[in-house]
């Protein structure tokens, strides 16, 4: 089981600068959970890796839910009493309420206001709000902008269009030696908001760019949909073949300078949960472990309690957790290319322990084999306890009997991974153990 080769993976500070720059050519794009925008963005995206697209009709039928009707937008303002434009769609697309119905009318600022947004504990701030399911329309503004606004009339105008057309997805396959799949989700319905959830898209990009050129046991599906309806589609569509998802991801806020933070299945102790903890334990950055609530982002479809898939989420800043969350200030200077590339190496680190994890027999159980005559062990003893290196090896060998697995082995000893399943091989090449299938 050869794992990754990190060897061929491009450096830290590499794939970070690529991930910025990419985060940075889709961050003016208006997305939504239909439309253009999403259809845009998915076509950058299919510039740099091979996309099947998928177009699912307004009306369809999925699970619980129907297909909305598509939303797209060209324009949208609003003009004070003295003509000037104090809001435009042009310098911001948070400043739409998204999925607004059209509409063009003059009215007092009393009735305007009803429809207006901010967050006033960050007055210079614009906030991201929608309205999916529920027809309205409206601005988000700085609070600060709306404290200067003077009585009279105003002419608001939102040129937008809600009518029958289609929902888009998109997935990205990387086969391995199996059917078994790892599967890697992300939504791509946020305009520009550039850590929820532009880096999650832009690192599921270079994931499925760079596991390409790897020899894989499993096979790898990246899905880049819309929030929600997105993975609720898919799993309508794909139910008759989720058995073949043996592990997964949900990908979001991965730029941001936060610590990692995992958050586990609805199982709890699925192997995707126990090799992400053991990565996140030996990578030396500080780390946070949340336990499973339905409440979050698209884990919840697919941890649901008819589907259970072992799906969990993978985030710096855990969603909602940092200010800039939903705002204008999620831009382009909150997160950083260190950030995205420490993200990039994470999950390789996780693909590797899904690859290489397996149970091993030691093939001489009875008493500890004489590591000293194969040159594995110090000729002469020092007498006062084992050097961690040769300590490795004796957790290995001792738990080797075809029961445990490296991660089980990595957990128990609190060696890590890596000196876990460097020792492993040492044994195999010295005929000391062997691989179980």
């Amino acid at each position: 089981m050869a794992g990754i080769d990190f060897q061929a993976l491009p450096a830290r500070a590499d794939v970070g600068r690529e991930l910025h720059e990419l985060v940075t050519e889709l961050f003016p794009i208006c997305r939504s959970i239909t439309g253009n925008g999403l259809r845009r963005t998915l076509g950058l995206i299919g510039e740099r890796v091979p996309l099947e697209v998928t177009e699912v009709p307004t009306g369809t039928q999925v699970l619980d839910w129907t297909v909305p009707q598509e939303w797209n937008i060209n324009d949208a303002w609003i003009e004070t009493p003295d003509g000037q434009r104090v809001v435009q769609f042009g310098d911001s697309n948070l400043h739409v309420l998204g999925y607004s119905v059209p509409i063009r009318e003059r009215m007092p600022l009393a009735d305007l206001k009803e429809h207006l947004f901010t967050l006033p504990e960050h007055p210079n701030w614009i906030p991201f709000r929608n309205s999916y399911y529920s027809r309205n329309w409206g601005f988000c503004l700085q609070h600060s902008r709306l404290q200067s606004l003077a009585d009279g009339d105003y002419e608001v105008c939102i040129d937008s269009t809600l009518e029958d057309g289609s929902l888009t997805y998109a997935e990205a396959f990387v086969p391995g030696e199996s059917e078994d799949e790892v599967l890697v989700s992300g939504y791509a319905c946020h305009p520009s908001l550039a850590n929820d959830n532009l880096s999650g898209l832009a690192l599921m990009t270079m994931l499925a760019k760079h596991l390409a050129g790897q020899r894989l046991r499993h096979s790898y599906r990246f899905l880049f949909s819309p929030g929600t309806i997105g993975p609720i589609t898919w799993l309508a569509a794909n139910e008759e073949r989720l058995e073949r998802v043996r592990h997964g991801l949900v990908c979001l806020c991965v730029g941001d300078p936060g610590p990692l933070t995992y958050k586990k299945s609805r199982r709890s102790d699925a192997a995707i949960d126990r090799a992400a903890q053991l990565v996140l334990r030996d990578s030396g950055e500080p780390f946070e472990v949340h336990e499973w609530e339905p409440w979050g982002g698209d884990e919840r479809q697919f941890n649901s309690p008819g589907f259970n898939l072992p799906v969990g989420t993978l985030t710096r800043s855990a969603p909602g957790s940092f200010a800039e969350y939903h705002t204008s200030a999620d831009d382009l200077d909150f997160i950083t290319a260190d950030a995205l590339g420490r993200s990039f190496h994470t999950y390789m680190a996780v693909f590797d322990v899904l690859e290489t994890n397996a149970a091993y027999r030691n093939l001489s159980p009875k008493g500890e084999p004489q590591l000293g005559r194969r040159g594995l062990y110090r000729a002469i003893g020092a007498g006062h306890g084992v050097e961690v290196d040769e300590l490795t090896l004796l957790w290995v060998l001792n738990l080797s009997d075809g029961d445990h697995t490296l991660v089980d082995i990595a957990e128990r000893s609190g060696m890590s991974y890596a000196q876990v399943r460097a020792a492993a091989r040492t044994l195999v090449e010295h005929e000391l153990l062997e691989v179980l299938a």
